[in-house]
């Protein structure tokens, strides 16, 4: 009886034993997969801080070191027609002071923010796409910085005379300030999207979603997207739709080209 004893209080605890080891490892295991969530959020917590903090901070300097010169520039193509420009409402102009302060801010803290997205998402990428990453975006940075110039040097003027000549015998233009600012802003954007087309024809190609062929055979039900693309992006008039249409036509074509010698990526 006594070793009975004995060998059933020496089993319970081996059973004991087993039990907490199996509880560790649940543990562990738990903890092992909660540990790369929870990194990631922190990470993810760290961009936009700092993103955030990089954007308050640049928005303070511009807003008290450079927001006049930045609103002269930019009513500069209205007040030099001898448009005057006004606000309708208390806070219309602070408002509008606000809005191109944020938006400024925004551009001048961009690398602060890029180099945050990169060392969040580098990790995750192996050296050939960490390469390709790099050289995409600096491409989709360049387009998207020459469909902005190209609009407002080429195109945006231009629209600018166009409505000022024809409502010249209609009525007296005075212009608020705010509805400007949305326009211009609402008009030069598009563009800078618009040029992004060859970098989406690219990655779409190469995730074997589309190839040059059935682009090339379905080009003419592309150019009508796009004019209807471009009617939704800009100012109800034919001039802004075609403005933004003919160039986004060439790129679509630029776009082709490049899927042409661009093979689907290998999958494994």
């Amino acid at each position: 009886m006594l070793k009975k004893k004995k060998t059933d209080v020496k089993k319970a605890g081996e059973d004991q034993a087993l039990k907490r080891q199996d509880g560790d490892e649940q543990a562990l295991t738990a903890d092992g997969g909660q540990a790369p969530l929870l990194t990631h959020l922190l990470a993810l917590r760290k961009v936009l801080f700092v993103s955030a903090l990089a954007v308050v901070i640049a928005f303070f300097l511009i807003y008290y070191l450079a927001i006049d010169y930045l609103m002269a520039w930019i009513i500069g193509p209205i007040v030099e027609r001898g448009i005057e420009i006004i606000y309708t409402a208390m806070s219309e102009a602070l408002v509008t002071k606000f809005k191109v302060g944020i938006i400024a801010a925004v551009i001048v803290a961009s690398p602060v923010i890029i180099g945050q997205i990169w060392g969040f998402i580098k990790p995750a990428l192996y050296p050939k796409e960490k390469k390709a990453f790099r050289v995409l975006f600096f491409v989709a940075l360049f387009l998207f910085l020459l469909g902005v110039t190209f609009c407002y040097l080429a195109v945006y003027l231009l629209a600018v005379d166009f409505f000022l000549v024809a409502g010249d015998q209609l009525a007296t233009p005075m212009l608020s300030i705010d509805k400007y600012v949305s326009f211009l802003f609402g008009f030069i954007v598009p563009f800078g999207v618009a040029f992004q087309l060859p970098v989406a024809l690219y990655l779409t190609t190469r995730m074997g979603w589309t190839n040059y062929q059935s682009l090339a055979s379905k080009r003419k039900f592309v150019i009508l997207g796009i004019f209807v693309l471009a009617a939704i992006l800009t100012p109800p008039d034919v001039v802004s739709q075609l403005a933004l249409g003919i160039p986004m036509i060439l790129l679509y074509e630029i776009g082709v080209q490049v899927c042409r010698i661009t093979k689907p990526r290998e999958r494994e």
